[in-house]
């Protein structure tokens, strides 16, 4: 059985949980802190980024992206007309751009300072920078940013059936997994875009994200809505 090391509200981890539910494969999942710089961890990810896969053979494969291309290329011909990559060059660069899009930078202006500021601030230990109240300066940047953001989404969502084309890719996984932290924690302006949120309920509703819904946290409850398919 392969193993991912990833974190419950890690939004690349997420992204990888999502899309191996889409292939099938149902991992061992490790709970990792990434803040807590452990030695083995670094061992096997020197970035200390997550998520990791470590296949049976123990190959490891570190970073959601190269996670991602290895599983279309070890398991994505099985999918067919499924395949989460679309097989023109011109297609996998726009499926390609969008991953980054949100796997950078809706990482850095949107989930990764909620996550922290809202998440790993309340676990980590004060000596990492714990214990104390989320900055809400940089909380009220993300929430900014999300808007604009959502707006992006609902564009792609309004021209095209899905974010990059006509079949469901990496780019809706990717999207829709940051998405769902900033969901848990409430930060999601649904009003924002009838589109985007339209989009967001399809990819919610698939069995791939059942896991994704139930997770939960010790003295951290998600929003109301967060598992409400019909939200």
């Amino acid at each position: 059985m392969a193993s991912l090391f990833h974190y419950p509200l890690c939004p690349r981890s997420r992204f990888i949980r999502i899309l191996l539910a889409e292939y099938g494969i149902e991992p061992e999942l490790v709970e990792e802190r990434p803040y807590e710089r452990r030695r083995d961890f670094l061992i096997a990810n020197p970035a200390g980024d997550l998520p990791v896969l470590v296949e049976q053979n123990d190959f490891i494969a570190p970073g959601a992206g190269v996670i991602a291309e290895y599983l279309d290329e070890t398991r994505g011909l099985a999918l067919g007309q499924r395949r989460l990559l679309p097989e023109g060059p011109a297609e996998r660069v726009e499926v390609r751009r969008l991953v980054d899009w949100f796997n950078l930078k809706f990482y850095e202006e949107v989930s990764a300072p909620l996550v922290h500021e809202k998440v790993y601030k309340r676990y980590m230990p004060s000596e990492l920078g714990g214990g104390g109240p989320p900055d809400m300066a940089s909380v009220r940047a993300a929430r900014h940013n999300v808007r604009y953001h959502l707006r992006y989404i609902g564009y792609l969502a309004s021209t095209r059936r899905w974010l990059a084309g006509e079949r469901m890719t990496h780019a809706d996984i990717a999207a829709a997994a940051h998405l769902s932290c900033v969901d848990f924690l409430g930060d999601a302006p649904w009003g924002e875009d009838e589109a985007a949120k339209d989009w967001y309920m399809r990819m919610k509703s698939r069995p791939s994200f059942r896991a994704i819904l139930a997770d939960r946290l010790p003295g951290l409850t998600p929003d109301p809505a967060y598992a409400d398919l019909d939200f």
